[in-house]
C-alpha cells in the first residue's frame, strides 16, 4: 500500500514526503515540477513527472503503486496572482481537482487529504476564526480552494469515500533536520521573501498596507511551521484510516503576528538592518486571520512542536543561506 502525494516537489509536499518516509510509509508523488524541483523530492519515494491533469497517468500510478490515500498539494497559490488570472486559478485548483477526485473514486481510493487554506474565510469578523464561520472568499485562489472542499463533501456522501480538508493559514519555516526548505521561484510568502532580502537575494523588500485596522497598521497572520504541518496531515490519514468520518479542520497556532513583528523577528536572526518599502495595499488581502485550532487539536490529537517565530524565522534563514548550493550540487 502506497500514499500518493500531489505537488510532491513544492515546499509543502516535500515536507509531506518526508513525515510519511519517516513513519515508514510507501510514498509515490506526481509532480509537473511547474514550481517544485526533482532534487526535492526524498530518496525513498517514487517520483512520476506528470500533471494531475493527465488522468490515464493518475489512473495508472494508483494502480502501479496499490495506492490506499492521496494527499493533494497539488495547485497555484499567490494570491495577488489569482486576483490577475482567475481562470488559470479555477483551472489549476478547481478543474484538476474534480478530476483528481474522480480518479481516486474510479480506483477506489477511499481516503483524501486535501490542502486547503484559510483564504475561504476572507475578511473574518472575529478572530481566532473557527471553522463554522461564513465562508467569504476574497480572491480567485480562496473561492477556487473552496470550490474544491464543496466537490470533496458532494462526493463523500455520494460514495464510499472519506476526506479531510485542512485550512492553511501561513506556512513557514523549514525542515528542522535542514532536509528541505521553500524554494518556489519569485515566492510571495512574507517570511521567505524577508529572508531572501537579509542574505542579499533581493535589494529591498515591500510591507503592502500600513493603514489596516490592526495594532501597527499592518496585516496579521497566524503562522504555522511546516514539519508541524506535515504532522497535521499524518494525523489525518491515521483518523481516516480508522474510519474518521469526513472533517475540515483549521491548522494554525491561534496566535498572529503583524507583518512589521516578523520582519523585525528577521532582522533579529539575521543581524542585518535591510530595506523595507512601505507600498500601497495589495487586492485580496484580508486585515487579520488567526486560526481557532482546539478542533483540530482534539479531534487529530494534533501537538505542535515548533510554535516558535524565532524558531522558524531562523529556520528560514538558514534554509536560504544554503539552498542554492543544495540546487547547484542537484544538477
Amino acid at each position: 500500500m502506497s500514499v500518493l502525494v500531489t505537488g510532491g516537489a513544492g515546499y509543502i509536499g516535500s515536507h509531506m514526503v518526508l513525515e510519511l518516509l519517516d513513519a515508514g510509509e510507501n510514498v509515490v508523488v506526481i509532480d509537473n515540477l511547474s514550481t517544485g524541483y526533482r532534487w526535492a523530492v526524498a530518496p525513498g519515494a517514487d517520483l512520476v513527472v506528470a500533471d494531475i491533469a493527465d488522468t490515464d497517468v493518475v489512473r495508472q500510478t494508483i494502480r502501479d503503486h496499490d495506492v490506499n490515500a492521496i494527499i493533494h498539494f497539488a495547485g497555484s497559490i499567490v494570491v495577488p496572482e489569482s486576483v490577475a488570472d482567475p481562470l488559470g486559478y479555477y483551472l489549476n485548483n478547481t478543474v484538476k481537482s474534480r478530476g483528481l477526485i474522480a480518479t481516486a473514486v474510479e480506483c477506489g481510493v477511499k481516503n483524501f487529504i486535501f490542502s486547503s487554506t484559510a483564504a475561504v474565510y476572507g475578511n473574518p469578523k472575529e478572530n481566532p476564526v473557527t471553522e463554522t464561520a461564513a465562508l467569504s472568499p476574497m480572491s480567485p485562489y480562496g473561492s477556487s480552494k473552496l470550490m474544491t472542499e464543496i466537490m470533496l463533501a458532494d462526493t463523500s456522501r455520494a460514495h464510499d469515500f472519506r476526506f479531510v480538508a485542512l485550512r492553511y493559514f501561513n506556512v513557514a519555516g523549514a525542515d528542522y533536520k535542514g532536509r528541505s526548505g521553500q524554494s518556489t521561484p519569485k515566492a510571495t510568502h512574507l517570511i521567505k521573501v524577508a529572508c531572501e532580502t537579509a542574505v542579499g537575494k533581493r535589494g529591498q523588500m515591500e510591507v503592502f498596507g500600513t493603514d489596516y485596522p490592526t495594532s501597527d497598521g499592518t496585516c496579521v497572520r497566524d503562522y504555522i511551521q511546516v514539519n508541524d504541518l506535515a504532522a497535521a496531515h499524518r494525523a489525518a490519514l491515521k483518523y481516516l484510516r480508522s474510519g474518521g468520518a469526513s472533517e475540515i479542520f483549521n491548522c494554525g497556532y491561534s496566535k498572529g503576528y503583524s507583518v512589521h513583528e516578523v520582519i523585525a523577528a528577521v532582522k533579529r536572526a539575521s543581524g542585518n538592518d535591510f530595506k523595507v518599502v512601505l507600498s500601497p495595499r495589495r487586492a485580496g488581502d484580508p486585515a487579520a486571520i488567526v486560526a481557532a485550532s482546539s478542533k483540530v487539536r482534539d479531534a487529530l490529537g494534533w501537538t505542535p512542536q515548533h510554535d516558535n517565530l524565532d524558531e522558524i524565522v531562523l529556520q528560514a534563514l538558514n534554509w536560504e543561506r544554503g539552498v542554492d548550493r543544495l540546487k547547484a550540487s542537484a544538477t
